[in-house]
């Protein structure tokens, strides 16, 4: 299945200039044609997606990414209901084992309302309730998900605010259960994210070859 990137926004681990080391940010398109060695279509059409762990960051942080992200944020109630699907393969992780893979994210805050993660070999879910909750309730969503190995985690979030992550694997499934977040969401705009987001600081120790790696598969994004 060929993987369409061209319209959505990506983050990479390359500095926006010589002066200004924040990540750069630009169009799946642009991305693919400027920097194949971060994004790339593979031969059967999927995407590859690098992220070094010593690369650019955004201000606010010391991990690096490279994730595709919804150019156009959302409310809750702008739809019944929102989905991402997205099919992938980790095959390189960073030194710590663990990466966002897929998020729920909210615009200018940096506690979104769900993070998925890859921890060393489980599928794991952060999920706040409230906005701004200062810590997020953490289960794990599937265990047994080696490197190499393809699985696919969806998010489905209605417009009441009831949320629900699955996760599956090799003919395993999981999932979180029914999730609701509640009004205090209701007036924040939201975007999905995807890729690869290391969850290790960068120092001028980092090995130079430290990172992840994922090839997404498939993508599906709606809301309807």
């Amino acid at each position: 299945m060929t993987v369409n990137i061209s319209n959505l926004t990506i983050t990479t681990p390359v500095a926006t200039s010589p002066t200004n080391p924040v990540a750069l940010e630009l169009s799946g398109a642009e991305a693919l044609t400027r920097y194949p060695n971060v994004v790339s279509v593979l031969a059967d059409g999927s995407v590859q997606f690098s992220a070094p762990t010593k690369g650019a960051s955004s201000k606010s942080t010391h991990r690096t990414r490279c994730e595709w992200k919804e150019p156009n944020y959302w409310l809750l109630a702008s739809a019944a209901e929102h989905i991402n699907m997205q099919e992938m393969t980790l095959t390189k992780v960073n030194s710590a084992q663990k990466v966002v893979i897929s998020q729920l994210h909210v615009k200018d805050d940096d506690s979104p309302p769900v993070k998925v993660f890859w921890s060393k070999g489980n599928i794991t879910l952060g999920f706040r309730e409230t906005f701004n909750q200062a810590t997020p309730i953490n289960t794990t969503l599937l265990k047994g998900v080696p490197l190499g190995a393809k699985f696919t985690v969806t998010l489905r979030v209605l417009a009441s605010g009831a949320l629900t992550v699955t996760a599956s694997c090799n003919g395993k499934a999981g999932s979180s259960g029914s999730l609701h977040m509640d009004s205090s969401w209701r007036s924040s705009l939201l975007n999905f994210h995807g890729g690869v987001y290391n969850q290790v600081d960068y120092t001028d120790a980092t090995a130079a070859d430290d990172g992840s790696i994922c090839i997404v598969s498939a993508l599906s994004l709606s809301h309807e």
